[in-house]
């Protein structure tokens, strides 16, 4: 395995914090054993390196991932090192990704590298190298291995899309979502509250097959026309009432339900209470969930336990409006094949 951290971005910490031990999962690997270096910096490990530029282009909150250039060696000598290889760099330190003129820890390690043989670029460098204070007071130097890129989470903002209603979870929360879910290519992912498909889009964007439930025939209709603006494509989409209806092959089952139930004065939940309907519904389908099987189920805070799965592996509360807490439990069926999903 190799072992690094993941820079998380500040918009909920555990939120991000599970997400990326959960990507991480998917990927083959999990949460690491390495030194935690202060709250922006979550340690991971993946099984080859080639994964940690994956696990970057499924993130949505956070800012890059970072490898450690050595167990213990001065950031100094690691950039003296590096600059051997005579390629052009930039030097930056964590939490402040722009200047850094005046970091006597940055201009050490710059002076080094161009003394073996390398150069600066800080605009289009061939390599980037991050300084860390570690928990004793020293700098250690980490090498970035993937980017984050925000703006392309930002682009799929209802605003953005053909298909829009005023309470939509935003793309980087969907994306969250179903990263806790661990949804891999291949998956059968279920949405039974499908909404305008912003949890099935971003299923559908890490390579899921996509199944989907709604009462109201128009938010099917919408649903399909924002996926096929972002050019995703659903396996089966119905318009019914999903505690009743049921897709072509009613023996059809899924790895990965990622779901937003409606909630409020606002929805629409055909005359029953939201909480009844939620627990007939997510209790209805998750009996089709196969072993290792994941739901990802968004409620307001404070909701009573579901008490579908057990006990949830994560109950996070998470601020979507300035007056509305929302909680992203993930629940697990256990892998009765004993190999871990």
């Amino acid at each position: 395995m190799i072992g690094g951290y993941v820079e998380l971005s500040e918009e909920s910490l555990p939120l991000a914090r599970a997400e990326a031990v959960s990507v991480a999962e998917a990927l083959g690997g999990g949460e690491s054993a390495l030194t935690p270096l202060g709250p922006r910096l979550t340690p991971v490990e993946v099984p080859v390196l080639a994964r940690w530029t994956e696990l970057a282009g499924r993130l949505a909150l956070a800012r890059r991932c970072v490898l450690p250039l050595s167990k213990d060696g001065s950031a100094t000598e690691d950039a003296r090192r590096e600059g051997g290889r005579k390629a052009s760099a930039a030097f930056r330190r964590i939490g402040k990704p722009s200047g850094g003129g005046g970091d006597p820890g940055i201009l050490d390690c710059g002076r080094a590298y161009k003394s073996a043989g390398g150069s600066i670029d800080l605009e289009h460098p061939a390599r980037r190298f991050w300084l860390v204070n570690d928990p004793e007071g020293s700098d250690r130097l980490f090498e970035e291995v993937g980017s984050v890129d925000r703006s392309v989470t930002a682009a799929r903002r209802m605003p953005m899309l053909p298909f829009r209603r005023p309470v939509t979870l935003p793309p980087k929360l969907g994306r969250a979502a179903a990263n806790l879910a661990r949804v891999r290519p291949g998956d059968r992912v279920l949405d039974p509250f499908l909404g305008t498909g912003a949890l099935l889009a971003e299923s559908g964007l890490l390579g899921a097959r996509l199944y989907g439930i709604d009462r109201d025939a128009t938010m099917v209709r919408g649903a399909l026309q924002n996926l096929a603006h972002l050019t995703v494509g659903a396996e089966e989409l119905v318009a019914g009432d999903a505690r009743e209806v049921d897709f072509s092959r009613p023996d059809a089952k899924f790895e990965a339900i990622v779901t937003d139930p409606p909630y409020g004065r606002s929805s629409s939940t055909g005359g029953s209470p939201n909480a009844e309907l939620v627990a007939e519904v997510v209790g209805r389908w998750t009996q089709r969930l196969e072993p290792g099987g994941r739901l990802l189920v968004i409620v307001p805070e404070g909701s009573a336990s579901l008490d579908l799965l057990g006990v949830p592996r994560y109950r996070i509360p998470v601020r979507v409006h300035r007056s509305l807490t929302r909680e992203f439990r993930l629940y697990e069926r256990p892998n009765l094949r004993g190999s871990p999903r």
